[in-house]
């Protein structure tokens, strides 16, 4: 139903279009589209514009949203030796391209030379477009490149729009109580969502966002459009209201500022691509058009095509650092029992911090006898490492400190003490050449002499800031410093922190794209501290995410739960740790708060009893043959609130391809409470399903997607902290 709001934004839309005919006879707006959205964009003499974003029919908002005709804000000077030279800009349409996929600008300045690409394409039948500004240095002299946002927009609204903001955070160290948030854009409302691979000091800083904004009306539709970034650095998204205008920039994070970066004679400065789509349904209809685009789109087609993805994993971290060969091979025999797929060697293998070769103590075998045992059993193996890390271990090829040229990489010079945590020590700075060239080096030597399946990467793997004026970032500047907490001691972040993540996460990105190309069926695991990294640019180079580095029920399905909005959830890792269970619902009830996308069990299972055995192993079966299709190819519904630990929550998967889904269902530990309905979506009003209550907490039976999706589906668990799964299956024979 269309609403005051939706009604008064046509006329708008009339009257901008209007005027774009009138001012743009001779030259009319070439359009990008796919399916779901279509952006207007126009090439005027001296910069470009955007006109209008419009979704289309199958999308769900067609004629709800529209952008105003503004001017896109080209970079207005560059500091050449110390002097602030102006630029002026001329379009050069003989090097342009449109076409309804594929549309770009270009711009170029005569002194100094630089041409600049103002690109946008569709890269998939629906779903969001994307848009990127290349800027390359034809002159023959390097230069300062100030600020150039990804992308900017305003928007024409109505008076009385009501406007809803959602984001949602990440995992990081443990989901906070507030992880997905609805806020209201009323006049003055001014947002700042911020993205880094690190944590930041709280609550000197918010905590971060998987940078991504989804904007809609509160009207029925819950139409509106999405936007997000494209990139793993110090990013960020703005969002403010003023009366009639709504406006967002998405790009680099400015602050600390002033932000510039060095562009020499050749080379490109690429703003991080972001991406722009249109919806309605309010949030799970944006993440169920966002979801698949993710997998087409950034995800690695090799991974997708693995039936097995998302894998069942045993990882060792259950028994900390104490890791050996004789408890690693136990572990592969007991995992070829339970049916899991993969046995992941996580930290406590090594030498030493920067010193990635076997502890010869614990493995006199050394690791490739750990995969062969593994893969003579039929399963995968990965190990844990922090490769730009460096320690203080001497021995030959180890990454010391102490050592000029890994010195001359550092962020800051260390004190004479300085020693590395038990795993964790000092960040090197990839974006040096020579660094880059090391740590790639290093990274194939660990995937081909350990002969690994998969590869995890964790600690801080873009330095935060730096100090040194001698690699290819902006040099620090003195005012603008402050003292971040930092592997074990005190540095100065200086106002170059966004140009050094930059290029760290530029030198990062093409480390791995080597890789892939060389090794294309190898996995990544995304973990960074903890889940710091969860990001679309990551979901670009990796094949799933550790999600949070709090591992109990709770925070498990926490993290999921927000994480789930923006990407696919084949994608999002639980790990699932000792978690005290009295009873076998208990530990389904544990189980199952791991197992709702990628699946890693980080315990002891030898402890558990015979009957948690057997349990284990039939759910991993069900895993492997009804719940993973759902979770790789469904789509997905959150039909409760955030989970609290106290009251009911679930998710429920939905295939209308296969007409099949499941509902997780959760009792939390309030006494009181033994049922609750869950609110379906998806279904067919019309349609009958059968329900089949995985625990037999109540009788199969069938009903309709009217009742399931109005009344609700009833689920009751007479003890707390227990759970059950709930299959839908289509009635292809019966409709009302």
């Amino acid at each position: 139903m269309r609403t005051y709001t939706a009604r008064l934004l046509c006329v708008c839309v009339g009257i901008v279009l209007c005027r774009v005919a009138l001012a743009n006879k001779a030259a009319p707006p070439a359009v990008v589209s796919n399916s779901s959205i279509r952006v207007a964009l126009t090439a005027d003499p001296r910069a470009p514009r955007l006109e209008w974003v419009q979704g289309t029919k199958s999308s769900g908002a067609r004629g709800n949203y529209w952008f105003d005709g503004v001017d896109e804000p080209l970079p207005a000077n560059v500091e050449l030796n110390g002097t602030i030279v102006p630029l002026v800009w001329a379009l050069n349409p003989a090097l342009g391209h449109a076409d309804s996929r594929h549309v770009v600008f270009v711009y170029e300045c005569a002194a100094p030379h630089l041409r600049l690409r103002w690109e946008w394409e569709a890269r998939a039948d629906s779903g969001p477009v994307e848009h990127r500004i290349t800027i390359e240095n034809l002159s023959g002299q390097g230069f300062w490149l100030p600020m150039v946002d990804s992308l900017r927009l305003g928007l024409q609204i109505g008076p009385g729009a009501d406007l809803r903001n959602f984001y949602v955070e990440k995992g990081a160290d443990t989901p906070s109580a507030d992880g997905t948030h609805f806020d209201t854009i009323g006049d003055g409302y001014n947002w700042t969502g911020k993205s880094s691979t690190y944590a930041h000091p709280v609550p000197v800083e918010k905590r971060e966002i998987i940078p991504a904004e989804f904007v809609f009306d509160a009207s029925d539709s819950q139409a509106g459009w999405y936007a997000g970034i494209e990139f793993s650095g110090r990013t960020r998204i703005m969002l403010a209201r003023s009366g009639s205008a709504l406006k967002t920039e998405l790009g680099l994070d400015p602050d600390p500022g002033p932000f510039k970066t060095r562009l020499e004679p050749g080379e490109s400065f690429e703003t991080p691509t972001v991406f722009l789509g249109a919806f309605s349904g309010g949030p799970d209809g944006a993440g169920n058009q966002l979801r698949p685009w993710v997998r087409a789109v950034l995800g690695n087609p090799l991974t997708w095509k693995d039936p097995a993805y998302p894998l069942l994993v045993n990882n060792s971290w259950g028994s900390g650092m104490e890791v050996d060969e004789a408890l690693a091979k136990k572990m592969i025999a007991e995992s070829k029992e339970l049916g899991l797929e993969m046995f992941h060697l996580d930290a406590g293998w090594f030498r030493g911090v920067g010193d990635w070769y076997p502890d010869p103590k614990k493995f006199p075998h050394g690791l490739a006898a750990i995969a062969d045992e593994a893969h003579r059993q039929g399963l995968r193996f990965g190990i844990w490492v922090d490769w730009t890390q460096a320690g203080v271990d001497t021995a030959p090829r180890a990454l010391n400190v102490r050592e000029p040229a890994v010195r001359d990489w550092l962020v800051t010079d260390l004190p004479a003490d300085w020693k590395p945590e038990e795993f964790k020590g000092q960040t090197i700075d990839i974006g040096v050449p020579a660094a880059h060239d090391y740590a790639a080096k290093e990274v194939k030597r660990i995937v081909e002499d350990y002969r690994l399946d998969m590869l995890e990467h964790d600690g801080y793997l873009v330095a935060q800031g730096c100090m040194r004026t001698d690699h290819p970032h902006a040099a620090p500047i003195q005012s603008t410093m402050r003292v971040i907490h930092d592997s074990g001691f005190d540095f100065v972040l200086a106002s170059n922190s966004t140009d050094v993540s930059y290029h760290a996460v530029r030198a990062y990105y093409e480390i791995y794209e080597k890789l892939r190309r060389e090794h294309p069926g190898l996995l990544f695991e995304i973990c960074n501290d903890g889940g710091r990294m969860v990001d679309f640019g990551s979901a670009a180079h990796g094949d799933y995410f550790s999600i949070t580095d709090t591992y109990d029920p709770l925070s498990n399905r926490r993290a999921f739960f927000d994480a789930s909005h923006v990407l696919p959830a084949a994608m999002l890792e639980s790990y699932v740790e000792k978690w005290p269970a009295a009873k076998l619902d208990n530990f389904l009830y544990m189980l199952r708060s791991g197992m709702m996308g990628w699946m890693t069990v980080m315990q002891d299972t030898t402890a558990w009893t015979s009957e948690q055995h057997d349990a284990a192993r039939k759910a991993f079966t069900l895993y492997k043959t009804e719940l993973r299709p759902l979770i790789r190819d469904a789509q997905l519904f959150h039909i409760s609130a955030r989970p609290d630990g106290v009251h009911w929550d679930g998710l429920e998967y939905w295939d209308p391809e296969r007409g099949k889904g499941v509902v997780y269902a959760f009792r939390g530990s309030i006494a009181d409470e033994p049922e609750h309905r869950f609110i379906l979506a998806g279904l067919d009003e019309a349609r009958r399903y059968r329900l089949h209550f995985e625990d037999g907490t109540a009788p199969d039976r069938e009903a309709t997607g009217k009742e399931l999706m109005q009344s609700g589906l009833p689920v009751r668990l007479p003890d707390p902290l227990s759970s059950e799964l709930v299959f839908i299956e289509a009635n292809a024979a019966a409709r009302q």
